[in-house]
């Protein structure tokens, strides 16, 4: 049974009684779907700024780099700072130690902070198999055979392990559900006949990120409650659902059971402000 609100928070006539901490959002679904803003997201990003509340993002895809999400961010009318926005590629590369030999299938965000913490890393065909000591795998645009291959002949030959940015299956777009990294990472893990270390949300690796970065959240917020809903409990914070991206209206029972659940992003926000 999914935690109640009231276990962290005391009632106060509405859903919860809140303090001035971080809201946590998801973006996928959120905010956008793919390069399409949902409509009324950014106001009411506004909204809870003004009300005092800090805005963090907190997004499992692993593609772009940071700066890349800080500039889509604005381009939305979203002002935001590179210290707002927590990636699953940040949390997979907080388990890499400095030199240490990573077989990458990824994009430019996840090469970006790989590189940040020291590793040494070795795209697919290239060097000895056997001396990678782990595989790193996130949302590849470029997965082919050989790629696959690749990775399974370093998982099989030698001691690497697998980490996963995330296991998210899909992403919502504006026409539908496109594979997402957790496709590929299955298809390493299948190949490779290991379980991969997940990263991302909603696993303790991103989660104490999120702390260090973050400190205390007041609500967290996600299209699926498979990922946001679960970080949501690791968190120890309420989940709102929005049904904007993977989960959709007239949905039947999910789990973790939401504490809040609205149309958009802007209907949430107004009525959690409204209960304040």
């Amino acid at each position: 049974m999914a935690a109640s609100p009231n276990e962290h928070y005391p009632s106060v006539g509405g859903i919860w009684q809140h303090s001035k901490m971080a809201w946590v959002l998801d973006c996928d679904g959120v905010i956008w779907l793919a390069d399409e803003p949902i409509a009324g997201a950014a106001a009411a990003i506004a909204r809870l700024r003004e009300s005092g509340e800090r805005v963090v993002f907190l997004t499992n895809n692993s593609w772009p780099r940071v700066a890349e999400h800080v500039a889509k961010l604005r381009g939305m009318s979203i002002p935001t700072d590179p210290d707002d926005v927590v990636t699953s590629s940040m949390a997979a590369a907080r388990l890499i130690s400095p030199g240490e030999r990573v077989l990458i299938l990824g994009g430019p965000g996840l090469h970006d902070e790989l590189r940040a913490v020291g590793a040494e890393l070795i795209e697919p065909g290239e060097g000895d198999p056997m001396t990678v000591q782990s595989v790193v795998v996130g949302m590849d645009l470029g997965f082919s055979y050989a790629r696959l291959s690749a990775a399974t002949t370093a998982l099989r030959a030698g001691k690497a392990r697998l980490i996963a940015t995330n296991e998210d299956a899909t992403f919502p777009t504006a026409h539908g559900l496109l594979p997402g990294a957790g496709s590929v990472v299955s298809a390493v893990a299948t190949a490779g006949g290991v379980s991969p270390i997940v990263a991302g949300k909603p696993y303790k690796p991103v989660a104490e990120l999120l702390a260090d970065r973050v400190g205390s959240v007041s609500m967290m917020v996600g299209d699926r409650p498979s990922t946001d809903g679960r970080m949501a409990r690791v968190l120890g914070v309420p989940f709102g659902l929005v049904l904007t991206g993977v989960t959709p209206k007239g949905h039947g029972p999910v789990d973790p059971v939401p504490d809040a659940e609205a149309a958009d992003l802007g209907a949430l926000v107004d009525a959690v402000l409204a209960d304040k």
